[in-house]
């Protein structure tokens, strides 16, 4: 009876706002349907053949892949180097870790706006680029589709950095001080302190930002859609899952074809986090669970 009680809310809340959306989008999936009135076109499968057919979004499923690899590749290795530096003591530390922190939370329309303003081709960056001499490198950051690719992982890397450098700081505060004291002892330089003890004992915190990280890069959408519009990603080789359901769904005043995209999404991301859990996350439970075990 307590159970019931106590997870009951949460059981409620769970069902009514993630799984009967969920279900909803996948009935609306199987017709071609306006948004307004009951849906009576049935179209069957033939939303989910348009999009694989379709190879704009076949682009925007490759980009989704290169955000995922160059977000694990970009801000894992840059947050692990900060969260050392920060987690020594030195001077304006706070100060430091607020500043690093500070772009994770400012919202996602302030930063998409300011940072397309200071990116477009009479933007602030270009016109530093020529008042520092070097009018050569400047670039078409937002529409060159050998750029923007590169721009979006600067701007996402900028944004969401703080987050994972924030979460290492607290894993390496939990690791015993003692640890790193019998290092020294026996002779271990910094260097070898951090590859033996701290990355090792760090690992399920990294393994939880990369899952997460990899969930966000999925389903990336208003940081996108802010700078480059519907028009302009596309063709910038900046598009998404999620742009591409918004144009082609809700924008073309097609909600069962976008809802068909939000399955799709869905059931992707589901089966990232699935095999995730299985080859990744479960190494870090196995130890904990002695429940059955002899």
């Amino acid at each position: 009876m307590e159970i019931a009680l106590l997870a009951g809310p949460a059981i409620v809340m769970f069902v009514t706002f993630v799984m009967l959306p969920v279900l909803l989008a996948a009935y609306y999936g199987f017709f071609k349907w306006k948004g307004f009135g009951p849906p009576t076109n049935f179209v069957g499968l033939q939303n989910y053949v348009t999009i694989f057919k379709d190879s704009t979004f076949r682009d925007a499923l490759a980009h989704n892949g290169v955000i995922v690899v160059l977000s694990l590749l970009l801000q894992g290795p840059a947050a692990v180097l900060l969260a050392l530096l920060l987690n020594q003591k030195m001077r304006g530390r706070s100060v430091v870790r607020v500043l690093i922190f500070v772009p994770y939370v400012v919202s996602e329309v302030i930063v998409g706006t300011g940072w397309s303003l200071m990116l477009q081709t009479n933007g602030a960056v270009n016109a530093l680029l020529v008042k520092a001499g070097l009018p050569h490198w400047t670039v078409d950051w937002l529409s060159d589709p050998k750029v923007a690719i590169w721009s979006l992982m600067l701007i996402i890397t900028w944004k969401y950095i703080g987050f994972a450098v924030i979460l290492f700081l607290a894993g390496l505060q939990s690791i015993p001080q003692e640890l790193f004291e019998a290092a020294a002892i026996d002779g271990a330089s910094y260097w070898q302190t951090q590859r033996r003890i701290t990355l090792p004992l760090l690992g399920p915190t990294i393994r939880i930002w990369a899952f997460l990280s990899m969930i966000g890069a999925l389903q990336l959408f208003d940081l996108v859609y802010i700078i480059w519009g519907q028009y302009v990603a596309a063709t910038a080789g900046t598009s998404t899952m999620a742009t591409y359901m918004v144009v082609n769904g809700r924008n073309a005043a097609n909600y069962g074809f976008g809802n068909a995209v939000a399955v799709v999404l869905f059931v992707i991301s589901l089966i990232l986090a699935l095999t995730y859990q299985r080859f990744v996350l479960n190494r870090d439970t196995e130890g904990a669970l002695t429940e059955g075990k002899k």
